[in-house]
């Protein structure tokens, strides 16, 4: 079945590039993954989990949704406690959406009664599986799905995880001191790539705005579509808080003169390659993310930055030990509480887990610049063994 639909997109996908005698890698990309009958997140298929090809953290442990929960409590209580959205674009099957809602029914009563989830969801397949899973918050009247155009005059929060690095990129290459694009073409009828002038000045535009370049002969990805989503979403804010979490990095370490060949990685069965051209629809394909460019042009939109930290510390603020400690102490099999452990831990190891690689990024709009909970120093953390 799945081959069958990389066939059908590969196809498609050649004549589309001979038609334009060439298309952009961003085109490209948006093809492989958002094609409306074949794309890797439209079609029917397992993405997440072990019959898939990732994990993301929601997936790991409802740990995740937790503690990401005691956060908005927060920012609830920042806007005055009154009626609160909270918007999540890119919710996968929902999983995120269930462990907050689930969270906050149980520990914060008032909050729930005052929200509403907004889901934004592109893929029909996806909004199926969120559906069965959200049943009971659906019934309680709190789920809803909306389009990001729609929105306005949002009061509350923002949330994506792993949503940008999903986004379709430019593939830029610096050579005798100019930027060129990567453009596929076709080539004995294999997909091949050609550098071109760019397409867009927006590229410029963008390098110009981080305040660096790619060294000479490196390859790197530019993420426009980013800039736009921030730019919407701080649009359709009128008060209230943008939570983004994902994997990259501020610009100077994204564009580093040792990053020689970008970032860009493909996902098949939990094992990674950097050829997009094969699979084509049946892998995911990403890049992380330039947080630098995220921060200034939300800055430009009035948004400001409150938060900017590690996975790790992130969820440490938000009491991830004494989560853990308490979660182990409600296991009476000696086995299953190590199991818990090391599920838990991989959202905060920096090797081998999402500690790290994953960042979190918090904007404001007109909320001043609050203190939030998750900006707890490491160092003030008590240990659970204090309590």
């Amino acid at each position: 079945m799945l081959k069958n639909q990389t066939d059908k997109l590969t196809l498609q996908l050649q004549q589309q590039i001979d038609s334009a005698a060439g298309i952009t890698f961003a085109k490209f990309m948006e093809q492989a993954l958002y094609h409306p009958e074949y794309g890797y997140y439209t079609a029917r298929r397992e993405r997440i989990g072990k019959k898939g090809d990732f994990f993301t953290s929601s997936s790991v442990h409802s740990c995740f949704g937790q503690l990401i929960a005691r956060q908005l409590e927060q920012l609830w209580q920042l806007l005055g406690r009154g009626d609160f959205t909270i918007v999540e674009q890119g919710a996968g099957e929902g999983h995120l959406c269930l462990d907050i809602l689930d969270a906050l029914a149980e520990t914060a009563p008032e909050f729930y009664a005052c929200l509403e989830y907004r889901l934004i969801e592109i893929s029909l397949d996806n909004r199926q599986r969120q559906e069965k899973l959200l049943q009971h918050h659906l019934s309680a009247g709190c789920v809803v799905w909306s389009e990001l155009a729609d929105m306005q005059e949002i009061q509350g929060c923002f949330i994506s995880n792993e949503l940008l690095d999903a986004f379709p990129v430019h593939l830029i290459e610096k050579h005798a001191g100019e930027l060129r694009e990567v453009y596929v073409v076709n080539q004995d009828g294999h997909f091949c790539e050609e550098l071109r002038p760019l397409s867009t000045d927006s590229i410029r535009d963008y390098f110009q705005l981080v305040d660096i370049e790619p060294a000479e002969g490196n390859r790197c990805e530019v993420n426009l579509t980013a800039g736009d989503w921030i730019s919407q979403v701080a649009g359709a804010l009128q008060r209230g808080f943008v939570l983004t979490i994902d994997y990259g990095y501020l610009a100077e370490e994204l564009y580093a003169p040792y990053r020689h060949a970008g970032t860009l990685l493909c996902y098949h069965q939990h094992q990674t390659n950097e050829n997009p051209y094969q699979r084509v629809g049946g892998q995911d394909i990403t890049a992380h993310i330039d947080f630098t460019a995220l921060q200034k042009i939300g800055q430009q939109h009035n948004l400001e930055t409150l938060y900017f930290g590690h996975q790790y510390q992130f969820l440490m603020g938000l009491g991830f030990l004494e989560m853990l400690i308490e979660m182990e102490s409600r296991e009476t099999d000696p086995a299953k509480a190590q199991a818990l452990r090391m599920n838990l831990k991989t959202l905060i190891l920096p090797e081998g887990g999402m500690g790290e690689s994953f960042k979190v990024l918090i904007q404001g709009k007109n909320v001043g610049q609050p203190e939030l909970l998750c900006s707890k120093r490491i160092g003030d953390i008590r240990m659970p063994a204090e309590n």
